[in-house]
């Protein structure tokens, strides 16, 4: 039986449905590089900010018997570094290039955004709603009001398809309210669920101590710790946005997960805390894993199930 891992959508087409979660394996045009050549479907920079930023103090990352804790602050090259590497990207050589953005002020979001617009290159943005780790600054993705007038300024200035990175949601109320704000926009065609769960504590009892040192040990959750959040986010956001796509994003390791992210309805799935840790031969083999599943099954393309679990 011959399997069909492809996946079509945003007028692009992917081989497969994994790629890097934004933030892993893509702050340097080495590591982006890694990521190109490896077995991923696709490939996403670093959120970037207008100017570059070294992000916070070390020790920022660890990792943990579930996952890992992170408080990044996002450091990245500068928007006009990642604007080099998708100018001389070969776009046609059959895997997708995503720009994250992450303005500092919703200014610099626009100022990026329309310089991206004039370029008129085929990468595709994911901005950045979610990051919990930049000290004294919100995430914009829990003040819908916001989100709203936010998007709409970003619509307003630039007219291609684009996406946006949730944050974890918790209540069926809150899912409704960023639903709506979402739904008032077809150009922006799909949202990645979910950026790390924020504000976790990890200690570390035998020296007792927290185990990163930006915010008095306050991070970042991701890997198994976050797969339930991440699937209820994918399924609830597949019900209330018809004609829109979610990336499921949290707690992949291996082809199960990816499986359970596109039964939940995922159209793609990115891979973060196992790639940090495991590097770019995660690709393979949680493709060779997840493909092994759906020969099990009887599935012989992702559309066989996506979307399809059932309920008790």
């Amino acid at each position: 039986m011959q399997l069909d891992l492809s996946v079509s959508w945003l007028g692009l087409t992917m081989t497969n449905p994994l790629y890097n979660a934004s933030g892993v394996m893509c702050r340097s045009v080495e590591e982006l590089e890694q990521v190109r050549h490896s077995a991923a479907g696709a490939v996403i920079t670093k959120s970037c900010t207008l100017q570059p930023r070294d992000g916070n103090p070390e020790p920022r990352y660890c990792a943990t018997p579930l996952g890992s804790i992170n408080s990044m602050g996002l450091p990245n090259a500068g928007f006009d570094y990642y604007l080099d590497y998708a100018r001389g990207y070969p776009h046609q050589a059959g895997k997708p290039l995503f720009l994250s953005l992450s303005g500092m002020s919703l200014q610099d979001n626009l100022q990026m955004l329309a310089s991206l617009a004039e370029q008129g290159l085929p990468c595709i943005p994911e901005v950045n709603l979610s990051c919990p780790n930049l000290p004294g600054k919100p995430q914009l993705g829990y003040d819908p009001a916001a989100c709203l007038a936010s998007l709409q300024a970003m619509s307003d200035v630039y007219p291609g398809v684009f996406g946006v990175k949730l944050p974890p949601y918790f209540d069926p109320v809150h899912f409704d309210q960023m639903a709506t704000v979402l739904n008032t926009f077809p150009r922006l065609r799909f949202v990645t669920c979910i950026n790390s769960i924020g504000n976790g504590l990890v200690i570390d009892p035998e020296h007792e101590c927290v185990v990163i040192k930006p915010k008095d040990g306050l991070g970042g959750l991701g890997g198994a710790y976050v797969l339930p959040t991440a699937l209820a986010n994918v399924r609830e956001f597949v019900r209330r946005l018809p004609g829109k796509h979610v990336v499921g994003c949290g707690g992949i390791s291996s082809g199960r997960e990816a499986f359970m992210h596109i039964l939940a309805g995922a159209t793609a799935v990115q891979i973060g805390t196992c790639l940090y840790e495991e590097g770019e031969g995660a690709f393979a083999r949680i493709l060779q894993e997840l493909a092994m599943l759906m020969e099990a099954k009887g599935y012989q393309c992702l559309a066989d199930f996506r979307g399809k679990l059932k309920t008790l």
